[in-house]
C-alpha cells in the first residue's frame, strides 16, 4: 500500500528482533523513533506521534536492513539520518552516546565529562531515558558507576541482552557490566 507522505506525516514500519518487537517511525528527513510495542517502553514524547501511515519510506528500509544486521552480528554501527527529537542538553548526551565504542560502556559520570558537564550526572541520565531511538543512539551502553545495570525504557533484560550480544560479536570477553 502506498501512502501520500507529507511533512506532517510519519511512516511506520515494525520489525521482530530477538529482544522484542520494534516499531520504527521516519519523517520526511530521518528516523525520529525506535520503540518496543511489546514492552511498557514509556519514553515521554515532545511532540506527539500523530498522522502515521504505514510506508515503505527509504529511511525505514534502511533501518530495517541495519537493524537486521546488527542483530544478526554483521553490524556495529549505524549509517541513518537521525532526528533526535530534544534540547540542545539531551542532544549533546546523544552525541556522546554515540560516541562508545561497540562492545563497550561509560558510566553516567563518563557520559557527563564527555559533554563537558561532569557535575550534571542526573541530567544525562535522564536525558538518556528520554532517547527515542535506541540502540542506534546506544543509551543501553551506559551503566552505573559501580558496573551495575541501571534502569532502561525496555527492561533491564533487554539492556542485559544488548550489552551481552555486543561483547559477543566484538570478541570483547570482559563482562561489561555486574
Amino acid at each position: 500500500m502506498t501512502t501520500t507522505f507529507t511533512p506532517n506525516t510519519l511512516a511506520m514500519t515494525s520489525i521482530d528482533s530477538p529482544c522484542g518487537e520494534l516499531r520504527l517511525f521516519a519523517s520526511e528527513d530521518g528516523l525520529v523513533a525506535v520503540l518496543w510495542i511489546d514492552e511498557h517502553f514509556n519514553v515521554p514524547m515532545r511532540r506527539p506521534f500523530a498522522n502515521v501511515s504505514p510506508n515503505n519510506h527509504p529511511v525505514l528500509s534502511m533501518a530495517v536492513v541495519q537493524l537486521s544486521e546488527y542483530f544478526d552480528g554483521s553490524r556495529t554501527g549505524f549509517e541513518l539520518p537521525l532526528l533526535p527529537d530534544g534540547t540542545e542538553f539531551q542532544r549533546d548526551a546523544w552525541r556522546a552516546l554515540q560516541a562508545i565504542p561497540y562492545g563497550e560502556t561509560r558510566s553516567y559520570g563518563q557520559q557527563a565529562a564527555a559533554i563537558g558537564r561532569p557535575s550534571a550526572v542526573r541530567a544525562v541520565g535522564a536525558a538518556n531515558g528520554r532517547n527515542r531511538i535506541p540502540i542506534i543512539i546506544p543509551c543501553h551502553r551506559v551503566i552505573g558507576s559501580n558496573g551495575s545495570l541501571t534502569g532502561f525504557a525496555a527492561g533491564v533484560g533487554t539492556k542485559r541482552w544488548l550489552l551481552d550480544h555486543e561483547r559477543r560479536v566484538s570478541g570483547n570477553e570482559a563482562q561489561l557490566f555486574r
